[in-house]
């Protein structure tokens, strides 16, 4: 009794001796962590603070913002929910099942975020372009890839799958296989255990990783250029104005794309909080 008793008061005596250590610790971490968010805000503010009200509302009006902007919002969800039909049920496979070769597949899909984005562009121009396989099956079906939507969603979605396909990985990592395991004795398909456990589950971390491709798309801009430098996208539009006119002229367009993606995410995340105060 006595020997748990000098024990805790040593436990005691030693946190009480390491608590200012940690307290200055933890005050360097934060000042560290403040100089980070600095680095990432400061920018951002910067567009605002010079960019004059009356230029991006100009620049709001114009057809052509107006144009681009929605063609790289509705090009990257389109991108992302087509691959979004293979991706999460191949992140389901990559957490639930061992396989030859799987660290090699893991760095496969890693590739692309690595990988430069103009190398990514002229790689996808390689299999896409007029003379190759699937080019020329796509202009036998009566449609073109590249200098098209169809090639921008393949650009957007080569350099943010990675996104979807490890964030999915993640959450249905975090599913617990014995409730898989309950659903399958009692008689629950493998498909229906997917649909009714698994996913459900780890929707947070699915969805998470749908905004993040979403997203990712949104800001390509490499990959994109090469394969569709026309329809322009808003990243392309901002570069062309940027050479063309100077900062000036292309900056009032990049708060205004700016603040259209802050509040799409916003809102996304609102409802994605809401559905969980729901479901608690």
């Amino acid at each position: 009794m006595n020997s748990g008793v000098n024990m805790m008061r040593a436990i005691h005596i030693t946190t009480a001796r390491a608590g200012p250590a940690f307290s200055w610790l933890h005050l360097a971490f934060t000042a560290l962590g403040g100089l980070v968010l600095l680095f990432i805000v400061a920018p951002l503010l910067g567009i605002y603070l010079n960019s004059a009200p009356a230029d991006v509302l100009s620049a709001a009006k114009e057809s052509e913002v107006q144009q681009s902007i929605w063609l790289t919002l509705w090009v990257s969800m389109a991108a992302t929910l087509a691959f979004a039909i293979a991706c999460i049920p191949f992140a389901y496979i990559l957490a639930r099942k061992d396989f030859p070769l799987k660290g090699l597949v893991s760095g496969i899909i890693d590739l692309p975020v690595i990988v430069p984005h103009s190398v990514a562009g002229i790689a996808i121009l390689s299999i896409f372009a007029r003379d190759t396989l699937l080019g020329d099956a796509a202009e036998w079906a009566g449609f073109e890839i590249v200098g098209t939507p169809v090639g921008i969603a393949a650009a957007m979605a080569f350099v943010s799958v990675p996104f979807l396909i490890n964030a999915a990985r993640d959450g249905f990592s975090a599913v617990p296989i014995r409730l898989e395991k309950v659903a399958a004795s009692l008689g629950a398909s493998p498909l229906r255990v997917f649909l009714t456990i698994s996913l459900p589950l780890a929707w947070k971390s699915v969805l998470s990783g749908l905004i993040l491709m979403w997203g990712r798309g949104m800001s390509e801009f490499g990959a994109v250029i090469i394969v569709a430098y026309h329809p322009m996208i808003t990243p392309i539009l901002i570069y062309e104005r940027f050479g063309a006119y100077g900062l000036k002229y292309s900056r009032p367009v990049a708060a205004l794309f700016m603040a259209v993606c802050l509040v799409i995410f916003i809102l996304l995340r609102l409802l994605a909080r809401g559905r969980k105060n729901a479901e608690d």
